[in-house]
């Protein structure tokens, strides 16, 4: 459980990084929110990410646009219901195609576009109580990986905003950015970021 929410959080994080190198108003955004809260002489830590909305928001709009798992473990009917004008008989299995969800233009506006600030002061979460949105699942077959999975997501994004500047290689400008997806049982990027970090804090801190 812990390599898989390692590998699906590590993901989640490559997209985050994709969707702001060709946005990179927002990106500046995030690091001006960091600078505020968190300053230039420490890292940020878990309890930090409670004072750091956007920087959530961005965690919550990668998972919207990219969830890891396109298609949730599949749920059975427990009785006989109708959905959408579909009889649905006792005994059916479901699945729930989370990423057709987050890409509903009923549901969200501008859906294909990455804007992080369509979450800010509003109240949905991740927990599998807003179905808008459900990168973890709901219910009693919920991700049991969750709560370590968006601590990791959230606090690791937070740090390597924080600590590094990010651009693309030379010659590469953000339209170059390749962002299809291997669309299977998790959706990593096709082909793997190429990008090039310096650091954006004083140099004691990486010793």
């Amino acid at each position: 459980m812990i390599a898989g929410g390692t590998e699906s959080s590590a993901v989640t994080v490559e997209w985050a990084i994709s969707e702001l190198l060709k946005k990179p108003e927002i990106l500046a955004k995030a690091t001006e929110e960091l600078d505020m809260v968190i300053g230039r002489e420490r890292w940020v830590e878990e309890k930090d990410v409670v004072s750091l909305p956007y920087i959530d928001s961005i965690a919550k709009e990668t998972m919207r646009l990219h969830p890891v798992a396109p298609m949730l473990v599949p749920r059975v009917a427990r009785q006989d219901c109708e959905i959408a004008g579909y009889d649905i008989p006792k005994g059916t299995r479901a699945f729930v195609n989370v990423w057709t969800i987050g890409r509903d233009p009923s549901l969200w506006g501008n859906p294909n576009e990455f804007w992080p600030d369509r979450f800010m002061g509003k109240s949905i979460d991740v927990r599998g109580h807003d179905f808008e949105l459900l990168p973890f699942g709901a219910g009693r077959r919920m991700c049991p990986g969750y709560p370590l999975g968006i601590k990791v997501i959230q606090a690791s994004l937070a740090n390597v905003l924080h600590g590094f500047t990010w651009k693309l290689p030379n010659n590469t400008t953000k339209e170059d950015l390749n962002m299809e997806e291997i669309f299977g049982l998790s959706t990593p990027k096709k082909y793997p970021l190429e990008v090039i970090a310096e650091p954006r804090l004083p140099l004691h801190m990486y010793s």
